[in-house]
């Protein structure tokens, strides 16, 4: 078992464990804090890997299988070759077990608590008490399941196949995830497939920048420390999080123009949305890292790390839940709505060109940052954000025929995303990225209209020749701008939340100042009827 970070945010959580720990708020007990159980065990990035009667697909399992005996052979295993047919045999059943990625971000789905002894005769199979003390687990009185129905046919698994097909699985996976501090062998194996068959990539980054990832990796908060004195001044912050409660004020004023919103449900999203927590930067309070050892040994440190990380997280079972944790680092280019604690983090990284730029006009940063803002706040009203209320707990607050016209407008906005060709015949799935693509349409919507009141009645003055409607709108299309390699970006359509980049500039087509901006008429390429455009919230 392994702690990672927060899979309840629409991104993809991934464990070659057999099971996944992570530790937050269970999701139907507010307050409490538990250790959630999720299915893993597999080497390739989604169950549709294995499953999948496409072509492409084939030929990386057997590009993978032959990794996996190269790896094993490396490490002098014996049989090598015989013992990769195991593993790709037994991660094949691995997969069958897996609950599917829509049904891995159906909230919903995750609302299982199991004490001990209902987690032992529900999902029988494994000498769980031999894992969870291993796993310094075996205090816990409490478990949430989230993949609930994986978790039984997991547990089955060990105990109908062949052990010696689990210790080659055990082998090869032990190695596939330290690779990176093993033998030039095994780096050089691990990118040719980890890197180039599955993403595109031809060559290896320099060695100076591994190292500084894998620095910046290990210890999070010590480099986010040195990243925030060095390039993200207190004045940026400031006008971030003045921005912040710019946009969280313009989204409530959108639910209050709701015309079709009950009054119950829309004083329970207004209380949601004004009690956000927003983190922006970085945590007010770092993280002590001075029990972590580090020596000259690069797999010692690696599994230091991972094993106080480990700890950290645990230490949290039972514990109240801190709702200004912070998930990502301060160095990394990301951000994140944290459902659980209703709160949203912005990192430093982010906090940079071309998303923000203090010297740039307010229509540049609106349309940029604000909508990256706009997209965070948004996705706590997405279609898995609106399951939860104010505190963060699992609860419907919706009326009945409130909450179905929210569905059927998130029907119409997956059937658009169907339409969208990645790849000769790879479509977007709209369904798998539903709760991203809301967040975009609401979020840029709220970005605009936050953008229009801080000028306080005024227009924005023409710069080079663009109206500041146009500026707003450009900055939004720049920020996403996406070269990407044929085999990331089908792997990106296959399995993540996300939209590519390029999908994603699309959100312009659903709001009208778009195209009284440009002047965007029936029959050019990013004209959609006014019937077809989608507005949520």
């Amino acid at each position: 078992m392994r702690a990672d970070t927060d899979p309840l945010n629409a991104t993809n959580f991934h464990t070659e464990n057999l099971f996944g720990i992570f530790v937050t708020q269970g999701l139907s007990t507010p307050g409490e804090q538990l250790p959630y159980i999720m299915q893993g065990g597999i080497g390739l990035p989604e169950r549709e890997y294995y499953l999948s009667g496409d072509a492409k697909m084939a030929d990386l399992r057997n590009t993978y299988r032959t990794y996996v005996g190269q790896i094993l052979q490396l490490a002098n295993y014996p049989d090598a070759k015989a013992a990769a047919d195991r593993v790709m045999a037994l991660e094949t059943k691995i997969a069958n077990a897996h609950a599917t990625r829509e049904e891995s971000e159906d909230f919903a789905q995750g609302v299982k608590v199991w004490s001990r002894a209902e987690l032992e005769k529900n999902a029988p199979g494994l000498d769980w008490k031999a894992l969870l003390d291993a796993a310094q687990l075996g205090s816990a009185p409490k478990f949430e399941a989230y993949n609930a129905n994986a978790i039984p046919k997991l547990s089955a698994l060990v105990a109908s196949e062949p052990l010696h097909a689990w210790k080659d699985w055990l082998a090869f996976h032990t190695l596939n995830q330290q690779a990176d501090v093993l033998p030039k062998g095994f780096r050089d194996a691990s990118f040719a497939f980890n890197s180039t068959a599955l993403l595109g990539i031809p060559k290896e980054r320099p060695r100076d920048e591994l190292a500084l990832n894998a620095v910046s990796d290990t210890l999070q908060d010590a480099v986010g420390k040195t990243y925030v004195d060095r390039y993200f001044p207190a004045s940026s912050k400031a006008e971030i999080q003045r921005m912040v409660e710019e946009i969280k004020a313009a989204f409530a004023r959108r639910v209050e123009a709701l015309d079709w919103m009950a009054p119950s449900t829309k004083a329970e999203a207004l209380k949601k949305v004004k009690s956000i927590v927003v983190g922006v930067g970085y945590p007010d309070t770092w993280r002590d890292i001075s029990s972590l050892e580090i020596g000259g040994n690069a797999y010692a440190n690696a599994k230091a790390a991972s094993l106080a990380e480990y700890r950290h997280q645990i230490a949290k079972i039972g514990k109240p839940m801190d709702r200004a944790e912070w998930w990502m680092p301060p160095q990394l280019v990301n951000a994140v709505n944290l459902p659980v604690q209703n709160a949203l983090n912005f990192p430093a990284a982010i906090l940079q060109r071309p998303f923000f730029d203090p010297k740039a006009d307010p229509a540049f940063n609106y349309g940029a940052i604000g909508s990256v803002i706009g997209h965070e706040i948004s996705h706590s009203f997405d279609n898995n954000g609106a399951l939860f209320d104010s505190t963060g707990a699992l609860r419907n607050w919706w009326t009945p025929a409130d909450f179905k016209r929210f569905q059927q407008a998130g029907d119409a906005l997956a059937a658009q995303y169907d339409e969208y060709e990645a790849l000769p015949g790879l479509h977007l799935n709209g369904k798998l990225t539903l709760g991203e693509n809301i967040a975009d349409v609401a979020g840029l919507a709220a970005a605009y209209d936050a953008y229009k009141h801080s000028l306080g009645g005024k227009e924005a003055q023409a710069i080079d020749g663009y109206s500041g409607d146009q500026r707003f709108f450009i900055a939004y299309a720049q920020a996403w701008a996406t070269k990407m390699r044929d085999e990331q970006l089908r792997q990106r359509v296959l399995t993540d939340g996300h939209a590519p980049g390029q999908f994603r500039a699309l959100t312009v087509r659903n709001l009208d100042p778009w195209y009284t901006a440009f002047d965007v008429k029936e029959g050019e390429k990013l004209y959609l009827a006014p019937d077809k455009r989608v507005k949520v919230w």
